[in-house]
């Protein structure tokens, strides 16, 4: 049986913000006590950015069967040697998780650079795992790439760098204080 199912971005990341919206609302006006880390604000920022990080790299979510499934072998989907075909392409993965390393250290103001960075390799581990799994699962086409492993990392470093040094400054730190 040949069939293409395609699930739009909507479908999946507009329920789950809706949900998101909900329990954020009900635990601040609640001032539940497990609710540290961040303002509403911030939570709502930073719940944008993860659903425009799923966006990019998770969808648009195509399912194949029959004759439409892939028929390459999910093992020559993965880039496993360090930066062998590192070029331009790995910019916009360094941008892509700037904001990231901005944010963790201000929800959890515990983190250290290290901390931070190695948050930003698990999640971005997490992200291509994801890849190769719907690669598997659904036949869809992603390619899974140690040098998205690195500019994803790399990108978490100085947006954590960019928000030390912004601390830097008492306006900008009263600021990011409130947020």
């Amino acid at each position: 049986m040949n069939f293409q199912i395609h699930i739009p971005t909507a479908a999946i990341l507009g329920p789950a913000l809706a949900v998101f919206a909900l329990v954020a609302l009900v635990r601040h006006r609640r001032a539940s006590p497990d609710w540290q880390g961040g303002s509403l604000v911030l939570r709502v920022i930073t719940a944008l950015y993860a659903a425009a990080v799923a966006s990019l790299t998770f969808f648009p979510l195509w399912i194949y069967g029959g004759d439409y499934r892939n028929q390459a072998e999910w093992i020559g989907q993965i880039q496993p040697i360090p930066l062998l075909l590192a070029d331009m392409t790995m910019v916009p993965n360094v941008i892509m998780f700037m904001p990231l390393g901005f944010m963790l250290p201000l929800l959890l103001p515990r983190l250290n650079r290290s901390r931070t960075v190695l948050a930003c390799a698990l999640i971005s581990l997490g992200i291509e795992s994801v890849q190769l799994l719907q690669y598997i699962v659904f036949a869809m086409g992603r390619a899974v790439d140690v040098n998205d492993l690195i500019a994803n990392t790399v990108g978490g470093l100085l947006g954590y760098a960019v928000l030390r040094a912004a601390q830097r400054g008492a306006a900008t730190r009263r600021v990011l204080d409130k947020v």
